[in-house]
C-alpha cells in the first residue's frame, strides 16, 4: 500500500458528501423564493431557540386583565387568561416546530425505508410494501388522527408518532420511483457484477443518489406536520400540558375571543402557522422541482409553464 492510498480513500469518502452539498445548495441559492422561504424558516427557528432566554419568565403567568389590548409593554396584547401573547407565541413556536421537524423525520424514515426497499428489490417485496402503502393512502387522514389520538393518549410524543405514521406514503412512492431508476444505472450494475452485495449497493450507490430528493420531500412534510398538529390541537386532541400555536387558537375560541373582539388572541398564532407552512412549501417545492427528474421537463413543471405570445402571419404579435 502506497502513501497515497489513505489520501485517495479519504477523497472517495468526501466526494459523495461534497456532491450532496452541491446538489442541495444549487436549487436553493438559484431560487429567490427558496432563499426567502429558508430565511423565514430559519428566523422562526432562531426565535424558538433564543426567545425564551431573552424574554424569560413563565409564559402562562397572568400579567394583566383578560384580553387587554396591545400596548407598549405588551405589543400583541393579552390572551383570555391575562398572559402575554408574545411569550405565548414564542413558547408555541418551540412546540409546533418541534412537532413539525420530529414528525417529518419519522415520516421520512418510514417512507424512505419502504420506498428504498420496494424500489430496489422489486418483485414480491415491491408488491407487499406497495399494497401496505395503498392501504394507508386511502385511509382518511383527519378521522384516523382523531381516533388514534383518542385511543393512545394526547401526549406530545404520541402526536408526533401519529402524524409521522400517516404522512409517509407520498415519500415511499417518490423514493420507490427514483430508486427503480437508480438501480438500473451502469455503475450500479457494474458494482453488482463485481460482487457487491445488496447492502453495499443500497448504502453506497443508491442511497446517496436519492437522499437529496428525500430531503426536499421532508421539507414539505414539515409543513404538513405543523398544520396537522395545529388542527389536531384545535379539535381538543393535543397535549394539554404544552403550549403550541394550535393550543393558542383553541384557547382563543374557548375563551370567546371573537365575541370580545380580541383579534390579537387569534390572528398572531394563525398567521405564524400560515407563514411557516408557506415558507416550508416554497423551499420544498423549489428543491423538488430541481431534484425530481420528472419535474425537470417543461411540460410537467407548473412553475415553468408560460403562455407563448401569439404570432400573426405577418410577423407581428
Amino acid at each position: 500500500m502506497t502513501a497515497l492510498d489513505p489520501v485517495a480513500s479519504e477523497l472517495q469518502l468526501a466526494a459523495p458528501q461534497s456532491r450532496l452539498r452541491r446538489t442541495l445548495a444549487a436549487p436553493i441559492f438559484s431560487n429567490r423564493q427558496a432563499l426567502a422561504g429558508l430565511g423565514i424558516l430559519g428566523l422562526f427557528v432562531a426565535v424558538a431557540l433564543l426567545g425564551p432566554l431573552l424574554l424569560g419568565g413563565d409564559p402562562k403567568a397572568k400579567v394583566g386583565p383578560v384580553f387587554a389590548r396591545p400596548s407598549w409593554h405588551h405589543p400583541l396584547g393579552l390572551d383570555g387568561g391575562g398572559a402575554d401573547m408574545v411569550k405565548l407565541l414564542v413558547e408555541g413556536a418551540r412546540v409546533s416546530l418541534l412537532v413539525g421537524f420530529a414528525a417529518a423525520a419519522v415520516s421520512a424514515t418510514i417512507g424512505g425505508t419502504v420506498g428504498l426497499l420496494s424500489g430496489f428489490f422489486g418483485g414480491k417485496t415491491d408488491i407487499v410494501l406497495m399494497r401496505i402503502t395503498d392501504y394507508f393512502l386511502v385511509i382518511p387522514d383527519i378521522p384516523l388522527m382523531i381516533v388514534v389520538a383518542a385511543l393512545f393518549g394526547r401526549s406530545l410524543t404520541n402526536i408526533i408518532l401519529i402524524i409521522g405514521a400517516i404522512y409517509w406514503t407520498s415519500t415511499a412512492r417518490l423514493l420507490r420511483a427514483q430508486t427503480k431508476s437508480v438501480r438500473e444505472r451502469v455503475y450500479v450494475q457494474r458494482a453488482r457484477a463485481l460482487g457487491a452485495g445488496n447492502g453495499r449497493l443500497i448504502l453506497r450507490h443508491v442511497l446517496p443518489q436519492v437522499t437529496p430528493l428525500l430531503i426536499a420531500n421532508t421539507v414539505l412534510l414539515i409543513a404538513y406536520s405543523i398544520f396537522a398538529e395545529t388542527f389536531i390541537t384545535f379539535l381538543g386532541l393535543g397535549d394539554p400540558s404544552v403550549i403550541s400555536w394550535g393550543r393558542l387558537i383553541e384557547n382563543a375560541f374557548t375563551d370567546d375571543a371573537i365575541l370580545n373582539n380580541a383579534w390579537w388572541a387569534i390572528v398572531p398564532p394563525g398567521l405564524a402557522v400560515t407563514v411557516v407552512v408557506l415558507a416550508c412549501t416554497i423551499t420544498g417545492q423549489a428543491m423538488e422541482d430541481s431534484l425530481n427528474p420528472r419535474l425537470r421537463s417543461g411540460h410537467l413543471s407548473v412553475r415553468r409553464f408560460r403562455v407563448r405570445p401569439l404570432v400573426r402571419p405577418g410577423g407581428g404579435e
